[in-house]
């Protein structure tokens, strides 16, 4: 590959690699424990194995060109920051673990669903099963929000979750005026720069967020 083209792909596949392991910690370290009863539990922990799974996939796409993330094992949540998600870390209601899944694993839908064009075909090739396992994840977050929406103190707790893990969700996808993204596009591993793919997510969260009856963070 060439260098430049090598550097950006290696970086998109990092992040998007550690965020995979953190996703699966937060299942087990952050939400199981808030779950109301062994059922969704169970849910947590199953959520947890497909997250260490596309970590694995990260993995193992990655150090056929060389890079070793094992070291990502190693590290706690807090010493994770590529992905740039600490407040998800720090949740505290089942509110928060439905917002996290129905409104916020879908900015990783958009991403990934770019990565599964991307002109770097292992990725491309390795994420379409990921793809499957988060439309699973964003419905059990929808489940979970519809029910907690069914009454006023419901809706509450849910638009208190929105409203504190938004800035997380929009940081998510880095600067608008990122050059790196603007490559990125230019050698076919994005479709959309930045500024681009979050107006994509909030475009498909929109409608979701007001069907529950809450109202858009400012």
């Amino acid at each position: 590959m060439p260098e430049e083209y090598r550097e950006i792909a290696i970086r998109g596949m990092v992040v998007n690699t550690e965020g995979e392991l953190s996703g699966g910690d937060d299942y087990v370290q952050v939400f199981l424990p808030l779950a109301p009863d062994a059922e969704e539990r169970q849910v947590c922990a199953e959520r947890a194995a497909e997250e260490y799974d596309h970590y694995k996939i990260g993995k193992r796409v990655l150090a056929e060109v060389g890079v070793d993330t094992t070291y990502m094992e190693k590290q706690t949540l807090a010493d994770r920051n590529l992905f740039r998600a600490q407040e998800f870390h720090t949740c505290t209601t089942w509110a928060e673990r439905g917002i996290f899944s129905y409104i916020g694993e879908e900015t990783a839908m958009v991403m990934i669903s770019e990565f599964a064009q991307s002109s770097y075909r292992p990725w491309a090739d390795a994420v379409r099963t990921i793809i499957l396992d988060e439309k699973v994840h964003i419905a059990h977050g929808a489940r979970v929000c519809r029910n907690l929406a069914a009454t006023d103190d419901g809706r509450e707790q849910l638009q208190q979750a929105l409203d504190r893990l938004w800035p997380t969700f929009i940081r998510i996808f880095g600067s608008p005026r990122s050059e790196r993204a603007r490559l990125a596009v230019r050698f076919g591993l994005r479709q959309t720069t930045n500024g681009e793919a979050c107006d994509l997510w909030r475009e498909k969260v929109t409608p979701r967020i007001k069907n529950l009856g809450l109202r858009l963070p400012e």
